[in-house]
């Protein structure tokens, strides 16, 4: 009786938000009331719902929510932000590249090296000043799976993985908007591109180790993300609310 209430609270929730828990995935685009709607119905998610197998993926929480509160707030009622998002994690063929052989030196018998590319959020916002917001968050995984040879003759296998967490971010000013360089440089962290013109697009480009606490994600995210409006002159609205 107690799942069945819980199953039929999944019914009555936003469509995307039952996609997250069924799909672990969805991609849309909506106006911020409508974002709206559904953040506020995702943040009460385990208040409502305590079944394991029914819970919204980790990132939905960490990094998700959080985004989508900060972009709308810089967004007119009419602006549109797009959203593709993929939770369901790196173990799926289509993520995976070709395993190479790699060179060894004993008492390593071989070394296989592969990598993963999960693009997991993917996101464009109409912010109020004109420009538009363009993000993109990947993890990138390395797998080493290496056969080793002890002084006794057998032969251990072992797996090493690294994970980096790469974020793109890319603003489009309006037309005839101005590009000011800020008074101190970027951090090491960061790469900055500029791109003059009839509209001007500003790059940003990091790569960061993963950390262990998911609840962490979001804080690099918006620092690079907040790096795109250091390099336009103060007043806008969004960089009084994302500095």
């Amino acid at each position: 009786m107690f799942w069945r209430k819980q199953r039929a609270a999944i019914e009555g929730f936003h469509p995307l938000h039952q996609s997250l828990i069924w799909h672990r995935s969805f991609s849309v685009s909506m106006r911020p009331a409508e974002w709206d709607a559904l953040i506020r119905g995702l943040a009460r998610h385990e208040s409502v719902v305590r079944r394991r197998r029914w819970r919204l993926p980790a990132r939905t929480r960490t990094a998700l929510v959080p985004l989508v509160r900060v972009l709308t707030e810089d967004m007119r009622p009419d602006g549109v932000l797009s959203v593709a998002l993929d939770l369901r994690g790196p173990k799926f063929p289509e993520k995976t590249g070709p395993r190479h052989e790699m060179p060894v030196q004993r008492p390593v018998t071989s070394m296989k090296q592969w990598f993963v590319v999960d693009p997991w959020l993917r996101l464009r916002a109409e912010l109020r000043d004109g420009s538009v917001l363009e993000l993109a968050v990947t993890d990138r995984i390395r797998y080493r799976r290496i056969r080793k040879r002890n002084p006794r003759g057998k032969i251990k296998v072992k797996y090493k993985t690294k994970k980096v967490l790469r974020v793109d971010a890319t603003r489009r000013l309006a037309k005839a908007a101005a590009v000011r360089r800020p008074a101190s440089p970027p951090p090491g962290w960061i790469v900055v591109r500029v791109k003059d013109g009839p509209r001007p697009v500003i790059r940003a480009t990091a790569k960061i180790p993963a950390a262990a606490d998911e609840r962490a994600l979001v804080e690099p995210i918006l620092t690079v993300s907040t790096e795109l409006f250091r390099w336009t002159p103060p007043g806008t609205g969004a960089q009084r609310r994302t500095a």
